[in-house]
């Protein structure tokens, strides 16, 4: 195995954060250790130590390592719903799943750090300081005249990605096509359009 004397600085650091994220895949926060996590990553846990200030730090950074090693694109595609359709699509196939089933193994995380769910979004999504996907796709909306800016507020916007992530959260499988269009068609998309026209549209 690799070990620490031949990997410095960001190797180990790549190294250390998905040994991390094997570890939660397969152990679940309650067995998430300093130790398995050094044993794993060919190195020692006085080497995490000095990174990292505990289990739930380290368990949050490989986290955000994770999205940020997956990161989905939203290109433009000439149409809002369109490129909703595809940005939510791949988030229920390359993403939703995998932090869903890490989510369910994190109860002994949110009791220790007294925090929850959206708390744990929260602080991976500032940690990261990457615009959202979804605020890209809903600007350009605005400037084709398909979304009105004075409809969005923030429970809206983070609307449909909510609902795809509690679907897949609760049957732990991608999102159906047909209900990733039910949450566009007849949720999020009436209550932002520009107007009727621009709803008939899609």
């Amino acid at each position: 195995m690799t070990t620490n004397s031949r990997r410095r600085g960001a190797a180990l650091d790549e190294a250390i954060l998905e040994a991390a994220w094997a570890e939660l895949i397969d152990n679940g926060y309650a067995g998430f250790t300093l130790e398995g996590v050094a044993r794993r990553a060919g190195t020692s846990r006085p080497v995490l130590s000095r990174r990292w200030a505990g289990s739930a730090d380290l368990a949050v950074a490989a986290m955000r390592h994770y999205i940020a090693q997956n990161p989905i694109r939203a290109p433009d595609l000439g149409n809002v719903r369109a490129e909703l359709v595809r940005f939510l699509r791949e988030v229920s196939d390359r993403r939703a799943i995998t932090i869903a089933r890490v989510l369910f193994g994190m109860r002994d995380y949110f009791i220790e750090t007294s925090s929850s769910v959206a708390d744990l979004r929260k602080a991976l999504h500032e940690q990261l300081g990457a615009r959202p996907v979804i605020d890209d796709i809903l600007e350009r909306g605005i400037r084709r005249g398909e979304i009105d800016p004075r409809k969005l507020t923030a429970r809206r916007i983070a609307l449909p990605l909510e609902l795809v992530s509690h679907e897949a959260l609760m049957t732990l499988k991608p999102v159906p096509a047909a209900v990733i269009a039910e949450i566009l068609d007849t949720i999020f998309l009436p209550l932002v359009a520009a107007d009727r026209k621009a709803a008939a549209a899609w």
